[in-house]
């Protein structure tokens, strides 16, 4: 690649790209400006955010491996959203909670990008287990301005759910059907891989199915090669029948759009 002087010089085109603290978290206070000003946040970058389930904390594994891609794959600010004190309370407790800290993060959204700068053309929110209902209650609290919305995993418990008003495109990935999730297609474009069931291929336990949707979801974010097609209706999907036009599931592009349910195979290690 030649310099400014025209001078040839080796450069390696899939180094990896170094990003501001892409391990140690910085905190942004809701209300409190100066931690953004204080923080390597960026408007001008997309706004990836990340929303755990039950059980789980922001350093649980979904949230490093997600940040991960993302950070490999577009210059963007990653927010992990840490609700541990309700999260690891009994379950029907955090369930009934899930709607206020969907209200507080829709609020923090906004408050932040009027505050700190940004686009809601720019705004991917990432959620799995209840933390998927999580993010459905925030972008519907943010008016359902969010570009993108992807839930992976839902539970049945909920009565405020994530749907297709939570942003401008909403996906679900659905791999623990029939067992501790539901396959309803309650999002804009529904993804069923191996059926949408449990088990999943390569699982033997049921939380293996659970977490096998943040796995695909991560794994898609640097490749994007798993391929949905098109099903003509949920028994198709469900049975891994489908044969329509594709759709790619997953990834992080933010301009994704698509309506439908949508089958596919994958393998049963990484990347899958």
């Amino acid at each position: 690649m030649p310099d400014g002087k025209g001078e040839p010089h080796l450069v390696d085109l899939h180094a990896p790209v170094e990003r501001q603290n892409p391990t140690n978290p910085q905190v942004i206070v809701n209300g409190n400006a100066n931690t953004i000003w204080n923080s390597n946040y960026n408007g001008n970058r997309q706004l990836k955010v990340i929303v755990h389930g039950w059980n789980s904390d922001g350093n649980s594994d979904l949230n490093p491996a997600i940040t991960a891609a993302f950070l490999a794959t577009v210059d963007a600010n990653v927010i992990v959203v840490d609700w541990r004190s309700l999260a690891n309370s009994l379950y029907t407790i955090a369930a009934n909670g899930v709607p206020s800290v969907g209200q507080h993060l829709g609020n923090f959204l906004i408050w932040l990008i009027n505050t700190g700068g940004g686009n809601w053309n720019n705004v991917h929110l990432v959620g799995f287990s209840l933390g998927a209902h999580v993010v459905g209650v925030a972008g519907r609290q943010a008016g359902g301005w969010p570009m993108r919305v992807t839930g992976k995993f839902y539970d049945t418990f909920l009565y405020n759910a994530l749907n297709g008003n939570s942003g401008t495109y909403v996906e679900c990935i659905h791999t623990d059907g029939g067992l501790l999730g539901i396959n309803d297609p309650i999002c804009n474009a529904n993804f069923y891989p191996n059926g949408g069931n449990n088990p999943q291929p390569g699982c033997w336990i049921s939380t293996c199915s659970h977490s096998r949707a943040h796995q695909l979801f991560a794994s898609t974010v640097y490749t994007n090669h798993l391929v949905g097609r098109l099903c003509t209706n949920f028994n198709q999907a469900t049975n891994n029948q489908c044969s329509g036009s594709t759709l790619n599931m997953g990834n992080g592009i933010l301009g994704k759009q698509g309506n439908g349910l949508y089958g596919l195979s994958t393998g049963a290690n990484w990347p899958y």
